[in-house]
């Protein structure tokens, strides 16, 4: 009975941790795909993009996508001097733009610029 009940627990851990998706936050790159240097900001803030609130969105080559997998909120205070509402960030991203939204599997905001 002991073995039922810890084989049932295991597996209910294993399923759980399956179901989840891949945090493209934390996750790292596809190595057999190329990481593209994106401009990162709040869509609505910076670069004036139609939607309630503030969203993250990436501009590539010149057009701006609203991001899924990844939120404004998981890179900081957005609106700190530096957060997404107030300063355009270069991002490392993978992913594709479907529907009109960049659909991230990978997304690393690289380090703000030293103030002076």
């Amino acid at each position: 009975m002991k073995r039922l009940f810890l084989s049932l627990v295991c597996s209910v851990g294993l399923l759980s941790a399956m179901a989840q998706g891949t945090d493209p936050q934390t996750a790292g790159p596809d190595k057999s795909k190329p990481v593209q240097t994106v401009e990162a900001a709040c869509g609505q803030c910076m670069f004036s993009l139609k939607a309630p609130g503030c969203d993250l969105a990436v501009r590539i080559d010149g057009k701006s996508y609203f991001v899924d997998g990844s939120d404004i909120d998981q890179h900081g205070d957005a609106h700190a001097t530096d957060g997404f509402c107030n300063a355009i960030r270069k991002a490392e991203v993978q992913g594709q733009v479907v529907d009109n939204r960049f659909k991230a599997t990978y997304f690393k905001l690289a380090a703000a610029p030293d103030k002076k």
